[in-house]
């Protein structure tokens, strides 16, 4: 049985979470999907998943971290329907007698170079990404936000500054604030994790 009173701190005003966590939602998207426009789509269909369920939300995490764990349930299901679609036989490319990267026999003249994708090195950096974002999360909402700025959004200083308007020496600080604890963090969550 649950002992804590459920929080009353969160905007329940879908508004408010659009302007609040939109931004972060739709780069967060976008460092896992293929492209902006689906990207966009599946925040969307996050906002709209939150809206439609926020009876149900006992705020027993923040509103961000709720609705990053409904994005990520649509990344999931958008990668499932993308995996599971039926190839239509007929739409596959045939190779014809005039096809000149094959032999007779159907071998190919000079083989292609080799694919040089690691699935063991992508699922990695997908989890030390997801590792990333959790420690993000933790930062103060400003640190996090200069973070981003330069690091996602590859922002320079002056841009910083006037996008946050904050002195130029006030942003190397936060930077330096911000650089330290995810260090920190990522020290225990990701290293530990993965040494041995």
């Amino acid at each position: 049985m649950n002992h804590n009173p459920p929080r009353t701190d969160y905007p329940e005003d879908p508004e408010q979470w659009v302007d609040l966590y939109g931004n972060y939602m739709y780069r967060y998207a976008l460092s896992r999907l293929p492209d902006k426009e689906i990207a966009q789509d599946l925040v969307q269909e996050a906002f709209l998943a939150a809206i439609g369920s926020l009876k149900r939300f006992k705020g027993q995490s923040t509103i961000k971290t709720w609705l990053i764990a409904i994005l990520k349930r649509k990344i999931v299901d958008y990668y499932r329907r993308s995996v599971t679609r039926q190839i239509n036989i007929d739409e596959m490319p045939t190779v014809s007698g005039n096809d000149t990267r094959f032999n007779g026999n159907g071998h190919w003249r000079v083989a292609p170079d080799a694919w040089r994708f690691n699935p063991v090195a992508a699922y990695e950096q997908k989890e030390f990404m997801d590792v990333l974002y959790r420690c993000m999360a933790k930062l103060p909402a400003r640190l996090a936000e200069i973070f981003m700025l330069r690091e996602f959004e590859e922002l320079g200083t002056e841009a910083i500054c006037n996008q946050m308007q904050i002195s130029e020496s006030n942003s190397w600080v936060m930077l330096y604030r911000a650089r330290m604890q995810l260090r920190d963090c990522l020290k225990t969550d990701w290293l530990t994790e993965h040494s041995g």
